[in-house]
């Protein structure tokens, strides 16, 4: 019986994000959800009990995962590079772009995150701030190791814009298109490069 609930919550979840990121979340209306996901309206309101709290699962779906590959690749790369800014950095940069590259729907959760910062949705942030701001809290300080001549207050912009840097990346919307011949995950492991590389520099101008 477990894995039907599991399948519907996951079905809402999918549909949700779907929607998310076509329409935005004030865009989008449960009744529209419901009906992508082939669900009637109680069982929205048995797994998430409200529009906000289905918004903030979308985003716990995705973000617990790359939360907890960032923390061990954080952790692996203190261990053996200590006092090293680039491999810090890979470990913040990578586990984003392999999951805006997820087959399973990894593109339209970037779409969504980018809504997210558009529609400055307030109940989201103060939710992805409780979840996941001790994962910018073990990267900032992380970094004041390999940089110590940085303020708080200035390692705090770079990492902002650091996060704003791999947002745009994870979207593929920029101005480098992937090259025909050239494999997605070589792409990404390119775009990943070149991020770390940028951010090793302004971390450490």
């Amino acid at each position: 019986m477990a894995s039907a609930h599991f399948s519907t919550k996951d079905r809402i979840l999918g549909a949700a994000e779907e929607l998310f990121a076509l329409h935005g979340f004030s865009g989008t209306s449960l009744r529209q959800v419901t009906s992508r996901a082939d669900v009637n309206i109680a069982a929205v309101n048995y797994h998430f009990g409200s529009k906000e709290n289905l918004v903030n699962e979308v985003f716990r779906r995705r973000m617990d995962d790359m939360s907890a590959q960032r923390i061990a690749a954080l952790k692996a790369a203190t261990a053996q590079h200590p006092g090293e800014l680039e491999p810090i950095l890979a470990a913040f940069v990578q586990p984003a772009l392999a999951m805006a590259q997820d087959r399973h729907g990894g593109g339209a959760f970037v779409r969504v995150v980018a809504r997210a910062y558009a529609e400055k949705n307030d109940g989201l942030r103060k939710f992805l701030s409780d979840h996941y701001g001790h994962v910018l809290r073990e990267f900032a300080k992380a970094i004041a190791v390999a940089v110590p001549a940085l303020s708080k207050e200035e390692l705090y912009w770079r990492l902002d814009f650091l996060a704003g840097s791999l947002t745009y990346a994870m979207a593929d919307f920029g101005l480098i298109k992937r090259p025909s011949g050239v494999s997605e995950a070589a792409h990404r492991e390119r775009a990943a490069r070149e991020l770390i590389r940028f951010a090793a520099a302004g971390f450490k101008s």
